[in-house]
C-alpha cells in the first residue's frame, strides 16, 4: 500500500479543495510550469513532513512536476485534511501517510515510513523528521543532501543541534525568509488563528480581553487582528525589545501572572514550553478560554490542568474541552494543538503561495548546490526571495518605482554628503 489515509472515497471533495487553493497560488503555479519543462528534480527522492492541507497539496504537486519521487506525511496529528490526503493518493499518485486525529503510535509509524523511504531531500515543519534522522536513523543522515525547515519551532531545534555541533545535514531555514515570516507568520497566523477560535467557540471577539503570549511575527499578527475585531489586547513577553515594540504599538504589556487574572481568551504563540502553567490556571476567571497557535502542544501545561481539575468534559463543543477547576470552568481549545489547523483550515492559499514558493525554490537550490553546503543552518538565498516578491507583486497587479542611475550611484558612493 502506497498510502494510509482515512477514506480514499473522500478524494472527490479533496480534489475540488486542491483546485480551489491552486487558483490563489499563482507564483507556485509559474514554478510548476517551469519544473514541468526542466524536470529540475528528476530522480530525487523527497520525504515531506508537513501539514496536509490543500495548499500543501499544491506544493507537493509542484515537487512531483519537477521529476521528484515524493512521499508526504503529517507534521501534526490534528492538521490533516482527510479529503485532501485522499485526493493526493488517488488523483495525483502521491504516497500519503496522514489521518486527522491519528494517535501518537500511528503518527510516529508514518514518520518512520517517511524515513524508510530513503529520501535524499527532506522537508520538515517542526523538525520531527530530522529528529528521527539524528536519533533512531542516524546512520541514514549521510544520504540526505539537505533539508528545508518551515516553522519557528523547527528552526529553534535545528539551530540548537548546530550550536552543539551535532547537526548531520545542511538545513535551509525557510521559516526565516522574509517571504515566509513577514507574511505567513504574521498575516496567515493572525487571520487563521482567529478563524479557528471563532469556529470552535462562536465567540464575539469585540469587547473581550485577549492575552497574546509572545510578540514574534505570529504574535504580532494575532494581536493586530484581535485588536482589529474590537478586543482589548494584552501582550506577555520575556524579550525586552519585543516588549518595548508591543508597548509602542499600543498594546498593554504585563507578566502572565497579572494577565491571567483578567483575560477572557488566552493564545500562546511562542514556540516554547510551559508558557501557561498551573499557577496561571489558578488565577483565571470562570469561563476563560485557552488555546495555542505554536507548533507543538507544549506551550500550555495540559498535564497540570488535568491534575488540578476535578472533572473534565470532553468535546462539549467541537474542539472544546471543559476543565472544572474548583468552582470555575476553563475551556481548552483544539487539545492545545495548533488551533488554526485543529479547528479551521490553516492559512489562506494566497499567503502560502509565497511560503511554498520559497520552499520549492530552496529545494531546487539544495539539489543544485548540495556539494558546496556544509552541515549548518542556512538562510534562503536573497535572489530567491526577491524573485518571489517580484512575481507576487505582479500577480497582485502592483508596480513599484525603480532607482534611477543617479540614485544607484549615490547609494554606492561615500563622497557625496551635505
Amino acid at each position: 500500500m502506497t498510502y494510509d489515509v482515512k477514506d480514499i472515497k473522500l478524494a472527490v471533495g479533496g480534489k475540488k479543495r486542491i483546485e480551489w487553493a491552486e487558483k490563489d497560488m499563482p507564483v507556485l503555479g509559474l514554478i510548476k510550469k517551469r519544473f514541468e519543462r526542466e524536470k529540475t528534480l528528476r530522480g530525487i527522492k523527497i520525504s515531506a513532513c508537513l501539514h496536509v492541507t490543500a495548499e500543501t497539496a499544491n506544493l507537493i504537486r509542484t515537487i512531483k512536476a519537477g521529476g521528484a519521487d515524493v512521499l508526504l506525511c503529517a507534521s501534526n496529528p490534528l492538521s490533516t485534511q482527510d479529503d485532501v490526503a485522499a485526493s493526493l493518493a488517488k488523483d495525483y499518485g502521491i504516497k500519503v501517510y496522514a489521518i486527522k486525529g491519528e494517535d501518537r503510535k500511528k503518527y510516529y509509524s508514518h514518520l518512520k515510513t517517511a524515513v524508510n523511504f530513503r529520501p535524499q531531500v527532506t522537508m520538515d515543519d517542526g523538525a520531527d523528521l530530522l529528529s528521527l534522522l539524528h536519533t533512531t536513523y542516524k546512520s541514514q543522515a549521510k544520504e540526505i543532501l539537505g533539508s528545508m525547515e518551515e516553522t519557528t519551532t523547527g528552526v529553534i531545534r535545528l539551530k540548537s543541534l548546530e550550536r552543539e555541533k551535532k547537526l548531520l545535514v545542511p538545513i535551509i531555514a525557510v521559516n526565516d525568509a522574509k517571504t515566509k515570516n513577514l507574511f505567513d507568520n504574521r498575516y496567515g497566523t493572525g487571520q487563521s488563528t482567529l478563524d479557528g477560535i471563532i469556529r470552535a467557540t462562536g465567540m464575539l471577539i469585540a469587547g473581550k480581553t485577549v492575552v497574546t503570549a509572545g510578540y514574534g511575527w505570529c504574535g504580532r499578527g494575532f494581536a493586530m487582528r484581535a485588536r482589529g475585531m474590537g478586543a482589548k489586547v494584552i501582550i506577555t513577553e520575556v524579550n525586552k525589545i519585543k516588549s518595548l515594540e508591543a508597548a509602542m504599538d499600543g498594546f498593554e504589556v504585563m507578566p502572565m501572572r497579572e494577565a491571567a487574572k483578567i483575560g477572557d481568551l488566552f493564545c500562546t504563540l511562542t514556540g516554547d514550553i510551559g508558557v501557561i502553567r498551573g499557577e496561571h490556571f489558578k488565577l483565571m476567571k470562570d469561563g476563560a478560554f485557552v488555546c495555542n497557535s505554536g507548533h507543538f502542544d507544549v506551550e500550555i501545561d495540559i498535564p497540570a490542568l488535568k491534575k488540578m481539575s476535578k472533572k473534565i468534559n470532553k468535546n462539549i463543543n467541537e474542539n472544546v474541552d471543559e476543565y472544572v477547576v474548583g468552582k470555575k470552568r476553563i475551556y481548552l481549545l483544539g487539545e492545545g494543538r495548533l488551533i488554526n489547523l485543529a479547528a479551521a483550515e490553516g492559512h489562506p492559499a494566497s499567503v502560502m503561495d509565497m511560503s511554498f514558493s520559497t520552499q520549492v525554490l530552496s529545494t531546487e537550490f539544495v539539489v543544485k548546490n548540495h556539494q558546496k553546503l556544509e552541515k549548518k543552518v542556512y538562510n534562503v538565498p536573497e535572489e530567491i526571495e526577491n524573485w518571489i516578491a517580484d512575481l507576487k507583486l505582479k500577480s497582485m497587479g502592483i508596480s513599484i518605482d525603480k532607482l534611477t542611475s543617479e540614485q544607484e550611484k549615490y547609494l554606492r558612493s561615500w563622497e557625496i554628503g551635505t
